[in-house]
């Protein structure tokens, strides 16, 4: 199913790639819900406000890219957890 409309999955992974000024900028790796492909993508992808970030585990939701079909874009979390949680 790739591109076409939004897909489902989970995140898997999180590889630091060192980019970022801090050089902690990460890869992450999220496996598609239905045809369990892995897609890659990195924070600049991530739609929210605020900081942008996600965790393995989490189940997002997301588009792939046209120009790169390993690729995901578009990503947005879809279990917003409560922050005093999140940020503990």
């Amino acid at each position: 199913m790739t591109g076409g409309g939004p897909h489902h999955g989970t995140i898997v992974d999180r590889r630091p790639n060192g980019g970022g000024l801090s050089g902690a900028s990460g890869l992450y790796i999220v496996r598609d819900d239905e045809d369990e492909r892995y897609y890659t993508f990195d924070y600049r992808q991530i739609v929210t406000e605020g900081f942008r970030t996600v965790r393995t585990g989490e189940r997002v939701r997301f588009h792939i890219r046209a120009d790169s079909p390993d690729r995901a874009e578009f990503v947005i979390r879809l279990d917003q957890p409560e922050p005093a949680e999140y940020y503990r």
